[in-house]
């Protein structure tokens, strides 16, 4: 491993972006497994391991041993976080949820699709971007 990636970047990706990774592969998979061959950190907090199984199970009808699979694997290989501040940045509570999550996991990045996220581009240092600008900044890091 280089010297450049050798530092463990904090990286959280947003309920939109697993659930895309999971669902449709693409960029966010792309994205998710890039992570991982890292060695980054991912980060997230037990309301968003929550909107995450609730979404696959009734949004998309994933199968429960599937949700509960995918759950275990996050459980085992995510830090997970409990935010003890309360941040009222954006319009959608769910968003500010996960601001929490990025800030009390100190997080170097947040990945998502949310335009009321997107929008903030930065939040408290924590750079917020799509699936692809971070497949962008990993390939030019090599």
């Amino acid at each position: 491993m280089n010297s450049v990636m050798a530092e463990s970047h904090r990286v959280l990706l947003d309920t939109n972006i697993l659930i895309s990774a999971f669902v449709y592969g693409g960029k966010p998979e792309q994205a998710l497994r890039l992570i991982f061959e890292k060695g980054f950190i991912l980060v997230t907090s037990s309301i968003l391991i929550g909107e995450l199984t609730r979404t696959l199970l009734n949004k998309f009808k994933v199968s429960l041993s599937d949700v509960l699979a995918i759950e275990k694997v996050i459980n085992e290989t995510f830090q997970i976080v409990y935010p003890s501040q309360t941040i009222k940045v954006v319009r959608d509570e769910t968003d500010n949820r996960v601001l929490e999550a990025a800030v009390a996991g100190r997080c170097d990045y947040l990945i998502t699709g949310d335009k009321d996220l997107l929008i903030l581009k930065e939040y408290r240092g924590i750079k917020i971007i799509k699936p692809a600008q971070f497949l962008k900044i990993l390939e030019v890091r090599k």
